[in-house]
């Protein structure tokens, strides 16, 4: 005999995780579920995940959005990619982008191809990966346009992510949750009452006194983790020792031309900057570690290098990389900041929102919340948060920098086995298996494996299967094919102003 169903679901905290948490139960549960947001205007958001990676159209495109007007609400730009600047070595540059380099050969991804083609040159002619890369060559020269595919070639078009106001992002979403029928309740949440017999969360208290009953709970409340960690006590698994960054300030600056299709990461004395251009603004911010240097010389550092003046006064923020050590306890799922933290060097939190909400929805419960459907889906969250982790280490871990005390830190800790053994396979023959729970393609580790200044020793024979000449012609037909492609692009800025027919500031 079954378990009755879920009748009402209270996700507790607004912002990006609650409201795409709203907006996506709202869009593909039955309307006999009632779902009620708890959030108070008094209490602020993070607000500086602007920046995202391509399934965030998937998610769009699920809640039937209009891209059109998603761009004109929430000032949003399109995004190519990231530029890692100063993290190999100071002066190096490379693009971390959401492309393919060059075109797979006969079941052979092209990186092999290059390396045999780089090893057959001299030093001093070879062509960097980066040569072979439309969405490197359209990002640096400025422009956009919706391509899915290069002409009649196999060469796949531009992918492409946003930059966004993610508080703009979050109204946007608020006013299509509410209008499927999501109860919006101000107030702050002061007090969880816990059933005495299972310790499910039965209700929340606010500081009006009213009481907020329901039967699954999504904790969205940010850092505090109000119900996961205070209420029901789950642990905090601390990944401090590889990401040891725990601080950032942001500011907003005013926009400067050209409009650029990709986010800047620029690595400093003891952390980074992010550089995300909106269209009416250009959001900024230092990551930092606070034993390596103090928030105001980070905060001197973040403003010596803005390239237009500012709009706001910085705004200072304290983190813990790490995750829950379960996600989903009893009948409370924790989304965004409640359920952890992986740092924005790669765009991963609002994609790790919508992932976890997708997995909610594909087990969600009924009230007897099945102990096998609740273990999947820590096992699977985890192994996501997992490999999310292990990307971002490698930026910090294969660095020759030695020039500070964060970055010998960084260079000589000691990392997790799994990425040592996909840095191995890399750099013993430019191998990569993909986990299939990993969210990032084999093309993104390649580009920062080689941006890191990985060089694989050799290349895989499947790629001797051609002459010298062949291999020549192969490579040279690939830039002539990205170069006729880019060159009747419009600019970036150009093409949204068309594209939402609206001018840009």
């Amino acid at each position: 005999m079954g378990h009755d169903k879920i009748k009402d679901v209270v996700i507790v905290g607004g912002g990006t995780a609650g409201w795409i948490a709203a907006a996506a139960m709202s869009k593909l549960l039955p309307p006999s579920i009632n779902i009620k947001l708890i959030e108070s205007d008094a209490i602020g958001t993070v607000g500086v995940g602007e920046a995202t990676i391509p399934q965030i159209i998937r998610l769009n495109g699920i809640l039937g959005l209009d891209e059109r007007e998603f761009l004109r609400e929430t000032k949003a730009t399109f995004k190519l990619g990231i530029e890692f600047n100063n993290w190999g070595q100071k002066g190096d540059s490379y693009l971390h982008t959401f492309g393919d380099a060059g075109i797979n050969l006969s079941n052979l991804q092209f990186h092999h191809y290059w390396l045999r083609h780089q090893a057959a040159q001299d030093e001093a002619s070879e062509n960097g990966l980066w040569d072979y890369s439309l969405h490197h060559r359209a990002a640096y020269a400025g422009k956009f346009a919706h391509m899915g595919k290069v002409g009649n070639t196999s060469m796949t078009g531009l992918a492409y992510a946003y930059h966004f106001d993610a508080g703009l992002y979050a109204k946007f979403l608020r006013r299509y949750a509410e209008a499927n029928g999501v109860t919006r309740i101000e107030g702050r949440v002061v007090d969880t009452t816990l059933d005495d017999e299972n310790g499910f969360i039965r209700a929340v208290t606010l500081e009006s006194g009213e009481s907020v009953s329901g039967d699954l709970f999504v904790d969205c409340s940010g850092f505090r983790g109000l119900l996961i960690g205070q209420a029901l006590g789950v642990d905090y698994h601390d990944w401090s020792e590889w990401l040891p960054c725990n601080r950032a300030v942001a500011i907003p600056c005013e926009t400067t031309s050209p409009l650029l299709p990709y986010t800047k990461a620029t690595a400093h004395d003891a952390g980074w900057q992010w550089r995300i251009p909106l269209q009416h603004r250009t959001g900024n911010g230092h990551v930092f570690c606070d034993k390596f240097t103090d928030i105001d010389s980070a905060t001197d550092t973040l403003l010596q290098n803005l390239d237009g003046k500012p709009t706001a006064e910085p705004k200072k923020l304290s983190f813990t990389t790490g995750r829950r050590a379960e996600f989903w306890h009893k009948n409370c799922v924790s989304l965004g900041l409640a359920s952890g933290f992986l740092e924005p060097l790669e765009s991963t939190s609002i994609h790790l929102i919508q992932s976890n909400v997708s997995r909610l929805i594909e087990l969600f419960p009924d009230q007897g919340f099945s102990a096998s459907n609740i273990a999947e889906y820590n096992r699977i969250v985890a192994k996501e948060y997992e490999t999310v982790r292990d990307f971002l280490i490698l930026h910090y871990f294969r660095t020759d920098r030695d020039d500070t005390a964060f970055w010998r830190y960084c260079k000589n800790m000691d990392v997790p086995d799994s990425l040592t053994h996909k840095i191995e396979l890399f750099e013993n023959g430019g191998r990569l298996y993909r986990d299939p729970d990993d969210i990032f393609r084999e093309s993104s580790w390649v580009q920062v494996m080689v941006g890191q200044g990985i060089k694989p020793k050799g290349y895989h024979a499947m790629a001797d299967r051609i002459t010298d000449t062949q291999l020549s012609d192969f490579m040279g037909s690939v830039d002539k094919i990205i170069g006729k492609a880019v060159s009747p692009l419009p600019s970036h800025k150009d093409y949204i102003q068309s594209y939402i027919g609206a001018d840009l500031a």
